[in-house]
């Protein structure tokens, strides 16, 4: 069974965001993998964050991670600035898969808008869960 926290929010593109999508604009969100996505990556090797200053858009690129398998883009899920990233993930990146939603996040970002979110149930739904 897929974990799935109610309280976060979820993209298409595997991300999860910290808030409701309704209360990001103006906040400082936390962004991580899915645990769908880390599954399908399996042990993740490396991963290439946004850096501290960086204006990222919703939708887009911002940085990738590499695993066993492949390489993936991460999409970001809102748009802002990058304010933090999780430097743990440096020195041991598979934080990404043991702790998807606590040590695992990747970024956080003064967020001033989102992007196209969903809350966990629709996020099942489209995958199938």
């Amino acid at each position: 069974m897929v974990n799935l926290p109610k309280e976060l929010s979820y993209s298409a593109d595997h991300e999860w965001v910290n808030a409701a999508p309704d209360a990001i604009a103006g906040a400082t969100v936390r962004v991580g993998i899915t645990e769908v996505a880390s599954d399908a990556l399996g042990e993740v090797v490396f991963v290439d964050a946004p850096q501290v200053g960086d204006t990222i858009t919703a939708g887009e690129a911002c940085g990738e991670i590499e695993s066993t398998k492949s390489v993936s883009d991460l999409i970001s899920p809102v748009s802002g600035e990058v304010v933090a990233v999780n430097e743990a993930l440096e020195d041991n990146p598979t934080l990404v898969n043991d702790d998807t939603y606590g040590e695992g996040w990747i970024f956080e970002v003064a967020a001033t808008e989102a992007g196209e979110l969903m809350d966990a149930d629709a996020y099942a739904e489209q995958n199938k869960i």
